[in-house]
């Protein structure tokens, strides 16, 4: 994002004025989180969530690299060898619990900052290209946690691998070929999880790389804000640093305070109890559930019972399951709405908060409860909300809503309708009429 009234960075000492002529390291980081990166002044609390999401990356990778260095991908020891982890290596305990429970929290500070998206409006133009990274990150964060989930090698982790790599069997032709090249054999075993151990270690990386160019896209068009209102004046934009830095290391803080409980309180209040048994091939487990953050595509998975024509259930269970994923690929074009924050859209607002709030959490709810009546039912009706909400209720809303009056500026929504708070002195807009609140 470039603004005429953006500072420049123009370092005093002469090792920092070196080093920014011959590499502009100092220069980057100035722009892109320092002062020279004008943020809108009316960032809540909601904004934090991006931040946390990276901070818990860094954790994870800090943490699996370490694991990484105690951990045997064999299936005759690998039980055995997360058991060492806990009980022989130094702080073992806390790095192990840190890892699973920072998974955790990752995905629960990655759903709060999806939300803000969807409540917001964040995935409208011109930030279409920052929505669809995110989605590709998220994609990649499932894929890593399903392959991080099988290495203990505990009863959970062996059944939940052969529960999620049979899916691919539903696929005609292709689909057992396919299950059998991923595992590397016909069931879960040595080569199985060697492979996902290496792709476990691999993808954070990736993730990365795709939060490097998340925030490279972000830093173009530059933040939305609550009110969806584009920056028009310097008044509406204050310096990143110190302002959002303070911000988010409050959010940090805080974060960090449930976070510590989580790992020294109720490390495994999140976990399933039967993965601190050893798999046993021959032992399946009574209700086989993946992690909590997969339950809602869980239970759309479940929701399909019965064939229709030709194709099988659980074909359509597969499918239904990836497209309510994908399905967020489109909503920059599913939401034609020129208005883009759901602060001014009445009625997107009751279909928000008193539809998909709700069927998100009912399918969580059935996703992680047995595969038995009334959850069989209530998530088939979940689900087929779920898809009515993005495909047909969204689209309509859009045309038929009336949006409640906007500010004319962020500043305005933040100081009131006054001309010498709303703009700026010798400023192009300060030459326009405001109009009334």
């Amino acid at each position: 994002m470039s603004f005429p009234w953006a500072n420049h960075y123009q370092p005093k000492a002469p090792v920092m004025r070196w080093l920014d002529e011959k590499l502009p390291l100092p220069r980057f980081v100035y722009n892109a989180v320092g002062a020279g990166y004008p943020v809108p002044r009316n960032l809540n609390y909601f904004w934090n969530f991006g931040v946390l999401a990276g901070f818990m990356l860094v954790v994870q990778i800090l943490t699996g690299v370490i694991l990484a260095m105690h951990y045997a991908a064999n299936a005759g020891v690998a039980f055995d060898s997360t058991e060492h982890i806990m009980r022989d290596v130094n702080w073992g305990w806390l790095i192990r619990y840190g890892h699973a429970n920072g998974a955790s929290m990752f995905f629960v500070v990655v759903y709060i900052h999806i939300f803000r998206g969807l409540y917001f409006g964040s995935y409208k133009a011109p930030r279409e290209m920052i929505w669809l990274l995110g989605v590709v990150i998220y994609l990649l964060m499932m894929a890593t946690g399903f392959m991080g989930y099988v290495l203990p090698w505990g009863q959970m982790s062996f059944w939940g691998a052969k529960v999620i790599t049979g899916l691919f069997s539903a696929i005609p032709l292709v689909g057992t070929p396919l299950q059998e090249w991923l595992l590397g054999g016909f069931a879960p075993d040595n080569a199985a999880l060697n492979r996902f151990f290496s792709l476990h270690f691999l993808l954070p990386f990736v993730i990365l790389g795709a939060i490097i160019l998340h925030v490279w896209a972000l830093h173009i068009p530059g933040s939305s804000n609550p009110t969806g209102v584009e920056v028009k004046t310097e008044s509406d934009t204050v310096p990143f640093h110190p302002y959002y830095t303070a911000k988010d290391g409050f959010g940090l803080g805080a974060f960090l305070i449930l976070f510590a409980f989580m790992v020294f309180f109720a490390p495994n209040w999140l976990g399933h109890p039967d993965n601190y048994i050893p798999a046993n091939p021959l032992s399946t487990p009574a209700h086989i559930v993946p992690e909590w953050y997969y339950w809602p595509f869980y239970a759309i998975l479940r929701s399909f019972t019965s064939d229709f024509f030709f194709v099988p259930a659980k074909l359509m269970g597969v499918l239904a399951m990836f497209s309510a994923i994908l399905l967020l690929f489109f909503l920059p074009w599913l939401d034609t709405s020129p208005v883009r924050s759901g602060k001014y859209r009445p009625l997107f607002r009751k279909f928000f908060w008193f539809g998909l709030i709700p069927c998100v959490l009912i399918l969580g709810y059935c996703g992680g409860s047995p595969a038995e009546e009334p959850y069989v039912l209530v998530a088939q009706l979940a689900t087929a909300y779920y898809f009515l909400h993005f495909l047909v209720i969204l689209p309509i809303v859009s045309s038929i809503e009336r949006p409640e009056p906007m500010p004319y500026s962020i500043t305005e929504a933040v100081l009131g309708n006054d001309d010498k708070a709303v703009l700026a002195p010798g400023s192009v807009a300060s030459a326009q009429p405001v109009p009334a609140a």
